[in-house]
């Protein structure tokens, strides 16, 4: 099973302020959903509350979510205690890729195990992020795509879309 991280980073890195997002982008919304449909997506318990709570779980995809918390309940939902749980129930489930989703720290954790990276760069540095990717090493990984889009009336920020793959 493939294991892939779907992120949108700024160029300082940032993900994220106040367990929500730094921009408002359609085409990279649009490009989330086309990627992850259809796949376990796994994340932690906060990257899936800053989901606004219409769209949980997300729909047509199987939604795994990490906490530490016992007692937390997400209805349709698998709820597992641990990373490694979760990528398990994917695998035990036949999944081909999952989808890591966030936060943080569940990207950090995971990403020695990442063997792809569906990365929008938004080209904007964003100073008062409190949420940030780990710095990938550079030789460690390889472009395998990448799409181009400039600001317009919907996207205040250029952006891109990024699909690296690791060097192995």
């Amino acid at each position: 099973m493939r294991m892939s991280s779907v992120v949108a980073v700024s160029d300082n890195n940032a993900i994220g302020k106040d367990k929500g997002l730094l921009w408002h982008l359609p085409k990279d919304m649009e490009y989330f959903k086309a990627v992850t449909y259809g796949h376990h997506v796994l994340m932690g318990r906060k990257s899936f509350e800053s989901i606004p709570e219409k769209y949980r779980p997300l729909r047509g995809r199987v939604n795994i979510i990490v906490t530490r918390q016992k007692d937390f309940i997400a209805e349709g939902c698998k709820v597992v205690s641990t990373a490694e749980e979760g990528v398990q129930y994917a695998k035990d489930n036949g999944e081909d890729e999952l989808m890591v989703l966030g936060g943080g720290e569940i990207y950090k954790y995971l990403l020695a195990k990442t063997d792809r990276i569906y990365l929008t760069k938004v080209r904007h540095t964003f100073l008062d992020a409190d949420t940030f990717f780990p710095e990938l090493i550079a030789d460690e990984w390889n472009v395998k795509s990448n799409e181009k889009h400039s600001a317009d009336e919907k996207h205040l920020y250029d952006f891109e879309f990024l699909v690296i793959d690791r060097v192995k």
